[in-house]
């Protein structure tokens, strides 16, 4: 008896395993607050609340998540609008299920080219010949200085850029193998306070967009197959983006933890606003930068690209 009772119980556990690894996800962000509702959905047990196990990867370069999604390193990610809009038009059949971050009027400032001491930059031709660190060529940094410049009248073919990651800009600014890196806050503050250089300019503020900055996306084959994981996933989500717009303490204390940075100076500037929900014509002003830059191939279809 005691016998087939365990095996019972084995069967049991046996059964439940693919239900159980369904609910299990690893979700990809680079270092930036953009992924904060996730983040602070692990950290006040809001994904396990909802029956999902989830854990945050830390990924270098934004461009890279698109790849690490497909080969199911992560089932989750948060590209950049742009990036997620180019993978899309290579053929990577991606589906986004939820908002993450949007550009905003108070956030907008914590966006800089930030320039190594000895350059001198009074207005956007001064980046004309310079060596320029993008945490992700085509990725949402990258793509937003290169509109910049084309509305201010610099030809951003002149502009030398080359892929650098938020964690390793201090020590590339240190080496003075660039001349200034796209980058953000808590990173402009901390490469300010170390005296690395100085803002050359807030590129982000002078556009003064609101679209989406980075969403949560997984493959199209993935999401099919698992429904109530993304039903799931986007209802901690709805829950806990509010608290990272109102609450500066859990949402700093999270971002911290994920981005390794000091928990000082990850309170002295606001995270990214987060909004969870995401509608097909926030992405079509992307679409038509990118297409101008001709970053686009295609013609795609926003409605199919946007989990309903």
């Amino acid at each position: 008896m005691t016998r087939i009772l365990a095996a019972a119980a084995m069967a049991v556990v046996l059964s439940a395993g693919p239900v159980l690894a369904q609910n299990k996800i690893q979700i990809g962000c680079t270092a930036t607050s953009d992924c904060a509702s996730a983040m602070l959905a692990i950290d006040e047990g809001v994904f396990k609340k909802h029956g999902i196990d989830a854990e945050m990867v830390l990924i270098g370069i934004n461009s890279n998540i698109p790849a690490a999604i497909l080969s199911n390193s992560i089932q989750v990610g948060g590209p950049t609008s742009t990036v997620f809009l180019q993978a899309a038009d290579g053929g990577l059949d991606l589906v986004a299920i939820g908002g993450a971050s949007v550009m905003s009027p108070v956030t907008n400032n914590n966006v800089a080219a930030f320039v190594k001491n000895g350059i001198t930059i009074n207005s956007p031709k001064d980046f004309v010949g310079k060596k320029v660190g993008a945490p992700g060529l085509g990725a949402f940094l990258h793509v937003l200085f290169v509109k910049w410049l084309v509305e201010k009248g610099v030809d951003p073919k002149q502009v030398n850029f080359v892929e650098v990651t938020f964690p390793t800009m201090m020590d590339i600014m240190k080496s003075g193998s660039v001349d200034a890196v796209l980058t953000g806050e808590p990173f402009v503050t901390r490469m300010t306070n170390a005296g690395l250089g100085s803002v050359g300019a807030r590129y982000a503020a002078e556009l003064g967009r609101t679209e989406p900055i980075i969403f949560y996306a997984t493959s199209r084959e993935w999401a099919e197959k698992n429904p109530e994981t993304v039903k799931k996933f986007r209802a901690a989500i709805a829950e806990t983006a509010p608290i990272v717009n109102s609450d500066r303490e859990k949402a700093s204390v999270s971002i911290s933890k994920f981005t390794k940075q000091p928990i000082e100076l990850v309170k002295a500037t606001p995270p990214n606003r987060s909004e969870p929900s995401l509608k097909p014509e926030q992405l079509a002003w992307w679409i038509d930068i990118m297409s101008s830059q001709k970053m686009l191939q295609s013609k795609l279809d926003l409605n199919k690209l946007i989990l309903k």
